[in-house]
């Protein structure tokens, strides 16, 4: 059943993109897009994935088409055409390349195989030695978090670094003037999106602390938790008006609150190499596996605060401006 399932899926997938390789409206790619991470959600969690499944739930479904959906209003909804029309040498090009990538993917193991590499030796060393290194059964977790760090770290800094490029490129103020019946804010229409959003962020701002603190046992950790919490911030935004949401939560407070998340996580790794270890080796801190669990709070505290700012502070930046 699952089999039929994923070719299923696996064929949406290939409809959607299709579909938005020719589709001119920017506001059906956004959605189409938005339906395309549905899909890949439900992909993941066949393969068993909940870790990123959470992930492209909370932002590929979500944040990012509600971002997207943000820009539009200051670009506009239809694609203007530009530029000479594709010529049958560009799509000989697209077309060689293509098989060039499909030929070079023909070498790869299997999915699944239990001979390929990865198989062969760091996956059973996480499964059979990741609880006792590190301490924590989720060994998703213990990969981000400890076996990985550098590349966590890494991402951490892509997102806070994707932050300041936009606010760069945008510029001025994030606040204007909302007129009666503009949206977010319509408080004489939007009862019911009002009522259910007073029910709804609060429940989800208690959920995001849950998932950054249960991350060692079960699936989430601090970019789940920083994506629900940026969500559930999103959501109080879109419903209540970007005008409250800037008093509830001020750039200048989410700019210096992404930028202690990500000096958190590099600061680790200096007090370890002071410490004696080496960089994000958390040892440091103690015998294992007291020593791992300390240092993985610690890091995924500043991946929950860098993510949960960020994607607040791009939806203040992109809502709060008026139209092109």
């Amino acid at each position: 059943m699952e089999q039929f399932l994923m070719i299923g899926l696996l064929a949406a997938l290939a409809a959607i993109a299709v579909a938005v390789a020719f589709m001119r409206d920017l506001l059906v790619v956004a959605m189409l897009s938005s339906i395309f991470s549905f899909a890949c959600c439900a992909l993941f969690v066949l393969f068993d994935a909940p870790d990123v499944a959470f992930t492209e739930a909370c932002i590929g479904a979500g944040v990012s088409t509600v971002l997207t959906l943000a820009a539009l209003r200051l670009t506009g909804r239809q694609e203007r055409r530009s530029g000479r029309p594709a010529t049958a040498i560009a799509a000989m090009v697209a077309t060689v390349c293509g098989l060039a990538l499909v030929y070079g993917s023909l070498d790869l193991p299997r999915f699944g195989d239990p001979r390929a590499p990865a198989n062969g030796h760091v996956a059973p060393h996480y499964l059979t030695r990741s609880e006792g290194e590190i301490g924590i059964p989720n060994v998703v977790t213990s990969v981000l978090g400890s076996y990985r760090g550098y590349d966590t770290l890494g991402e951490t800094v892509v997102v806070f670094t994707a932050a300041l490029g936009v606010l760069l490129l945008i510029g001025g103020a994030q606040a204007r003037p909302g007129k009666r019946g503009e949206a977010p804010a319509r408080a004489d229409r939007d009862v019911v999106l009002r009522a259910i959003a007073t029910l709804f962020v609060p429940m989800t701002l208690f959920l995001a602390p849950y998932v950054q603190f249960h991350g060692a046992y079960s699936p989430g950790g601090g970019f789940q938790a920083g994506a629900i919490l940026g969500g559930a911030l999103i959501l109080y935004g879109l419903v209540f008006g970007v005008e409250r949401l800037n008093r509830l939560v001020p750039e200048a407070v989410l700019r210096v609150i992404a930028t202690l998340g990500v000096l958190t996580y590099g600061g680790t790794g200096l007090v370890t190499l002071a410490l004696g270890k080496g960089f994000l080796d958390y040892d440091a801190f103690g015998t294992r596996p007291v020593g791992q669990q300390i240092g993985l709070t610690v890091i995924e505290l500043g991946v929950f605060m860098t993510v949960g700012a960020v994607m607040t502070l791009l939806f203040q930046r992109f809502a709060g401006r008026g139209e092109a």
